[in-house]
């Protein structure tokens, strides 16, 4: 009976006195791009306690940090589903545990990256020392595709032995891990047969249908791209590198008739998915330029960061997606690109959305206006008025990175939190 009489004191307190809702953050006046939930208007976005509670028009109440983001977009927080993040001080190891792989919270909030998905620098032998060195000491949200080698990306001769690929063994470490692993990564191989992409869909399947992501080629002459897509992989397997032009490896493109080979319309058509995986030279605009004219998008748009690439043509994530927009992407398929469709190819579909409920990832992008120039490279530049840049980041619902001060109070200072 008390406890009863003390809500209805709590409700009549409520109406006199005017109580409103307080949020941690609430983003007014932006414009909102949610692909998930069809959303494509200026709307307000609220988050409490790390999640996403309210989207809607003028919502009212008050928040202990509000954002202004009038002028901006408001997106779900990007994924960037190829990255190289094993970094570590080993030498000549190339991508795992060493110099050439890059901490992720350095690179990743000041360009709306919520969640990397590394590529298959770790194997299964070495799985746990990247989580304990990167996984668990990162706020980015780190996955991670598990290399079929079980030495991972070491390189050299290391990721052409096929007696280090074991199906059984990567399988029982994805599904032990299985909060992390997304699927199983084929990279680097040169050999002239099928056997390693034969072995990672054997340990995708044994570890409960997860995807398999190949980086395909390196075989003189180059096997044909259409036995892997078509025999090999299956609906829901992953093409990295899909606009690359480089030897050892055939092109979904036909560069004398700038059309998109056949096979490559019927892989989509079986679900078969198409990644950027820029990379250092796996991006040319003779291939990405006639596949966006003929309508053939990339399903995801990722970086394949590591130090070689962000300093050469790819730079960052914004930098892709905003070439996309160059070559005649909406502003709204690079943004489906970067959230709510590889969340789908990873099988992770509580991501990459602004839906009431889930974990508050947000990036708030500009869209500058100016002369912009973008190459390949190879060198081919072309020219563009738009380019993305970054605003503010809120990854798990806190603001990781605000760019001009946007939020206001800038700086929230928590409870309890005196340094």
């Amino acid at each position: 009976m008390k406890s009863y009489i003390a809500f209805i004191s709590f409700l009549c307190l409520c109406w006199f006195s005017g109580y409103t809702q307080e949020y941690a953050i609430l983003i007014k006046g932006g414009h909102v791009i949610d692909p998930k939930n069809n959303i494509d208007e200026i709307m307000d976005v609220a988050i409490n306690d790390g999640k996403i509670v309210k989207v809607g028009k003028q919502i009212e109440g008050t928040a202990l940090q509000t954002v202004d983001a009038k002028g901006l977009y408001v997106t779900p927080g990007l994924i960037d589903i190829h990255t190289h993040h094993f970094f570590g001080t080993e030498p000549y190891n190339y991508l795992r545990n060493s110099f050439t792989a890059l901490p992720p919270d350095g690179f990743t909030f000041r360009v709306g990256v919520t969640t990397v998905v590394d590529a298959g620098s770790p194997g299964w032998k070495s799985f746990q020392t990247y989580k304990d060195q990167t996984i668990d000491h990162s706020k980015t949200r780190v996955l991670a595709f598990l290399n079929i080698i079980g030495e991972g990306m070491r390189g050299g001769a290391y990721e052409q032995d096929l007696n280090d690929t074991d199906p059984k063994m990567a399988a029982l470490v994805a599904k032990q891990n299985r909060d992390y692993v997304v699927g199983f990564k084929v990279a680097h191989f040169e050999g002239h047969d099928w056997t390693i992409v034969d072995h990672a869909v054997e340990a995708g399947e044994r570890a409960g249908g997860i995807p398999v992501m190949v980086d395909f080629g390196g075989s003189n002459p180059p096997l044909p791209l259409d036995q892997l897509l078509l025999k090999h992989l299956r609906k829901g397997d992953i093409l990295t590198h899909c606009f690359a032009q480089i030897n050892g490896r055939e092109s979904i493109v036909d560069v004398t008739a700038n059309k998109v080979k056949p096979f490559a319309w019927e892989a989509r058509k079986q679900g078969r998915y198409f990644d950027i995986g820029y990379g250092g030279i796996s991006f040319s605009f003779s291939q990405a330029i006639p596949a966006i004219r003929e309508g053939f998008y990339p399903d995801a748009i990722s970086t394949d960061i590591h130090t070689g690439s962000m300093n050469n043509a790819m730079k960052d994530m914004l930098s892709v997606m905003s070439k996309c927009l160059v070559m005649g992407m909406s502003l709204q398929q690079v943004i489906a690109a970067s959230t709510w469709q590889p969340a789908q190819i990873i099988k992770r579909p509580a991501l990459g959305s602004l839906s009431v409920g889930s974990e508050a990832d947000v990036a708030v992008l500009g869209l500058q206006k100016g002369d912009f120039g973008f190459f390949d490279y190879t060198g081919f530049k072309i020219a563009g008025k738009e380019k993305l840049g970054c605003e503010m980041t809120i990854r798990a619902g806190e603001i990781v990175y605000d760019l001009n001060g946007i939020a206001n109070p800038v700086v929230f200072q928590k409870k309890g939190n005196h340094h």
